[in-house]
């Protein structure tokens, strides 16, 4: 349990890092502000998925995601 724990918290910071990214790249480029808000809109939707697939293999609902394997702690 410790160790899906500790995943979700990698799974979230790692999440954070990407919108952070991604927010602060379009915040550079010039683009028209409907085409921001919809990026912006994409993003939160995306990032609430992985939220929410992650919390479902947290409670074994779903199968864990790939990539991250802590063990035993």
């Amino acid at each position: 349990m410790l160790g899906a724990l500790i995943s979700l918290v990698v799974y979230l910071i790692i999440a954070g890092l990407i919108y952070w990214a991604v927010t602060s790249i379009i915040a550079v480029i010039p683009l028209p502000e409907p085409i921001r808000t919809v990026i912006n809109v994409v993003m939160i939707v995306i990032l609430v998925l992985i939220v929410i697939y992650a919390l479902l293999g947290l409670i074994g609902a779903v199968a864990p995601m790939g990539g991250i394997h802590l063990g035993r702690l």
